[in-house]
């Protein structure tokens, strides 16, 4: 029996690359703006390999940007990409289509849920409050509460224990095969790929359902539990 749905952020719950691309796309104009002596696509550029050298939670990009491409920060042109950043970011961050209507129904349905994600806790926590998923979701853990990252055992079985529920009373929903389908698995909790977030076009996720729509979370728990 399903008591618990523990979902990644990322690409699960919010088009994470979207919101992304959509938020450097709306800074580097402003930088540029602000005195920023190069071309968008050689800013995007720099960017791009900061992200590929840092991971792309990497909070002090801008900084690190400015070091290499003036060899100092410009405080001006810093400030005239983080605002232009923030504003862009929080207008693109937006959930994958039926993303409210099934939180809603599961939590009427009394499915307890949480978030296992690996961005740190402060940024997984601003776009929960952001999209007001706050007040719905039961347990947050992310990397720093445990100190790993998926597939690493330990996150599951935190947030496992924060629900209060075994793994076999679980279902993990997720978009990355190699850490929330593989570290779910390895921990004997039930999967579920989600396919409709996926950004690395994978071919095998050895999931146990495959999810076009989030929505069709409510029919498998139906199945499940019937």
């Amino acid at each position: 029996m399903i008591k618990a749905v523990i979902f990644d952020l990322d690409n699960t719950l919010v088009d994470f690359m979207n919101m992304k691309r959509r938020a450097i796309e709306g800074a580097i104009p402003a930088m540029c703006d602000a005195g920023l002596n190069l071309t968008p696509e050689e800013a995007s550029k720099i960017i791009d390999e900061i992200y590929s050298e840092k991971g792309m939670e990497y909070q002090k990009v801008f900084d690190l940007f400015l070091q290499r491409v003036l060899k100092k920060i410009d405080y001006k042109i810093l400030s005239a990409g983080i605002v232009a950043y923030r504003r862009a970011r929080e207008a693109a961050l937006i959930p994958y289509p039926h993303v409210y209507s099934t939180l809603n129904k599961l939590l009427k349905m009394g499915i307890k849920m949480g978030i296992l994600s690996d961005a740190p806790t402060k940024e997984a926590w601003l776009r929960l409050a952001y999209l007001n998923f706050h007040h719905i979701v039961d347990a947050v853990v992310t990397s720093e509460d445990t100190g790993k990252i998926k597939p690493a055992p330990e996150p599951f079985m935190e947030i496992l224990n924060r629900l209060d529920v075994t793994p076999k009373e679980s279902l993990m929903v997720g978009d990355w095969a190699e850490r929330d389908i593989v570290g779910a698995r390895n921990v004997d909790m039930k999967t579920a790929f989600a396919k409709y977030g996926d950004t690395f076009n994978t071919q095998t996720h050895n999931a146990d359902y495959e999810l076009d729509d989030i929505s069709q979370i409510i029919k498998i728990i139906e199945a499940e539990n019937s």
